[in-house]
This record gives C-alpha cells, sequence and structure tokens, in this order.
C-alpha cells in the first residue's frame, strides 16, 4: 500500500531482554518517519520459515541477536563482506524478495571506542575472550589498522583457533587467560579490550589490577550490564581512560535504521539515557 510505514524488527530467542525497539523506536520518533519496530521471539527451528514469512509481509528486514547470528548468514542470498569474515550476521535487509546479510557489530565497537583513542590508532591491542563478539572486534581492529593483536581466553586452543582463521592483514599472538593478567600487570598496553562475559551481571568479574597500564591506556569493556565492570574499575584507579559497552550496542544500530527507514541518526545522550532507563542502570 503507498504511503504504508515501514516495517522491521529484532528477532531472537528469548527477546524480551532487547534494547533495539527503545533504539529504533527513538529514531522513529525523533526524525519523524513513519514506521513500526517490534521484538518477535523466533524459535530456532522455525526461523528460516518465519524470516521468509517476513519478507512476504512486506517487512524492510530485521536486527539479529541470539541464537539466530550464524543461521542468519547461512539464509541469506547475498552477503557482505564483514559479516563473511565474522562468520555471522545481525543485520537481514530484504529488498526485492531477496535478503541480504550484515554485520554492524564491528562498526558499532570502532564507533564507540574511536573517540577515546585522541585520532591515533593503537599498534598493539590485547582482546579477551575468544567467542562472537571477539570476532568483530579482531575485524574491526584489522580494518583500523592494528598489526599486533593479542587474543587472550581461558581455552587456549580456541584463541588459536581463532587467530589461525583471522589472522590476515594483522599478526594474532595467542595466549592463556593467566597469561594475559600477567602480561596486563607487567608491560603497558596502549589498548585492552574484554569481549567475554566476565564481569557481566551474574559473572566472575575479572580482578587484575592492571598494575603496568597508565593514562596512555584504553580500556573498553564491551559488557555493558553493569556499565561499570570491575575491570574498567581497576582502570580508572590506574588512571587509564575507560569506555564502556553501552555506545557499541547503541552504534551498532545506526546502519540498520537507515537500512530499514532510509534516516540517518545519531547516538546522543538522550537516546543513552532512554537505555540505561529502560535496562535499570540509572
Amino acid at each position: 500500500m503507498r504511503g504504508a510505514p515501514l516495517k522491521a524488527a529484532v528477532v531472537g530467542h528469548p527477546i524480551a531482554h532487547s534494547q533495539s525497539p527503545t533504539i529504533h523506536g527513538h529514531w522513529l520518533e525523533s526524525t519523524g518517519i513513519a514506521g513500526t519496530y517490534e521484538a518477535l521471539d523466533l524459535h530456532p527451528d522455525a526461523f528460516a520459515d518465519e524470516i521468509r514469512a517476513l519478507v512476504e509481509r512486506g517487512f524492510q528486514g530485521v536486527n539479529v541477536t541470539v541464537p539466530h547470528k550464524e543461521a542468519a548468514l547461512a539464509l541469506a542470498d547475498t552477503t557482505d563482506e564483514t559479516a563473511r569474515r565474522i562468520g555471522a550476521s545481525n543485520t537481514l535487509v530484504f529488498t526485492q524478495g531477496k535478503i541480504q546479510a550484515r554485520n554492524t557489530d564491528a562498526y558499532g565497537f570502532w564507533e564507540n571506542l574511536a573517540p577515546s583513542l585522541n585520532g591515533q590508532t593503537p599498534k598493539r591491542a590485547l582482546v579477551l575472550g575468544a567467542g562472537g563478539a571477539a570476532r568483530a572486534v579482531l575485524v574491526a581492529l584489522q580494518d583500523a589498522g592494528v598489526q599486533d593483536i593479542v587474543l587472550a581466553n581461558r581455552t587456549l586452543s580456541r584463541a588459536q583457533a581463532l587467530a589461525d582463521e583471522l589472522a590476515v592483514s594483522a599478526r594474532i599472538e595467542p595466549l592463556s587467560w593467566d597469561d594475559a593478567e600477567s602480561l596486563m600487570d607487567q608491560q603497558m598496553l596502549p589498548l585492552i579490550i574484554n569481549t567475554s562475559s566476565r564481569g557481566m551481571k551474574g559473572e566472575n568479574p575479572i580482578t587484575c589490577t592492571l598494575a603496568a597500564q597508565t593514562r596512555e591506556t584504553v580500556v573498553n569493556d564491551i559488557v555493558y550490564n553493569p556499565l561499570q565492570t570491575a575491570l574498567l574499575q581497576s582502570a580508572e584507579v590506574r588512571g587509564c581512560r575507560t569506555v564502556d559497552g553501552l555506545g557499541m550496542l547503541l552504534h551498532q544500530a545506526r546502519p540498520a535504521f537507515q537500512a530499514f527507514f532510509g534516516g540517518r541518526v545519531v547516538v546522543d545522550a538522550g537516546l543513552r539515557h532512554k537505555v540505561e532507563r529502560r535496562m535499570g542502570l540509572v
């Protein structure tokens, strides 16, 4: 129907925790674009059929969260390079009956981090964790020109496998978690990023004192509940620059909003405060 509202959604299982409706709803309101954005709980067994049904119903696309990101990549007719390298898709765009897989997590990570780097690209970075989030972070660091990356994980073999897979434009050195904690206490590092679940509400915190880190170190924890993790608290004690994880969540939504609704939007204090209140963080 001509002039009908544009439709998009976020899909996952479960989905009630998603902040995407709050984020996209804020931008629909602020831009005045006629559109709707909803949260849909799709069981993994029905994922492919339900996505194709949304295409038939005239949706512009969907954001994808756990546990569907790899299935979304496999379902798509076409895939952008970033999603292919990360091995997962968090955004499906529907065009003329076709499904394109994209991944905006690397973009969101770098947009959130970059203002704290003062225009400089670190030569070296330590990445903690070797799960799905780490893949997006590693791709973003490589694209930004970081040449030397240390990848630490509790299971060293997983870090080794991911390093072997993604070490294309930068050297990625796998390291055990204990050795990484020793490294943070013994060597100054320009950039430290936690991509693991350590420090998340209900999980064990990262209690390393960061004894060798200084105000020249940037520490980014992509965990955003709580906003101030034990790792970031330790970093502040050392005088490091700190970056919490909420901005990554907000920034990764921007390219999806533009793809779905055609509007260019920004992450501002009003949006951040709205999401913080929705999550009970303030």
